[in-house]
């Protein structure tokens, strides 16, 4: 059985409003709770350099198309 808390944070209205566009959730809970389920799920959240893993990912998946 999983364990449920109760988390607060403090964000500037600027940062929630944006979050809730990119995420598509009109409500802060649901932006908040995609955001952080997309954070911990991500590959490239432990990656130093993210944006050249992706594009190593890219040129392999090209190659192997070729």
């Amino acid at each position: 059985m999983a364990k449920i808390m109760h988390v607060q944070t403090v964000l500037m209205v600027d940062d929630l409003e944006a979050l809730k566009i990119k995420t598509g959730e009109s409500s802060t809970k649901d932006a908040l709770a995609k955001a952080v389920h997309h954070f911990l799920e991500c590959e490239y959240t432990q990656v130093e350099d993210m944006w050249a893993k992706k594009l190593e990912k890219v040129v392999k998946r090209k190659r192997e198309v070729i």
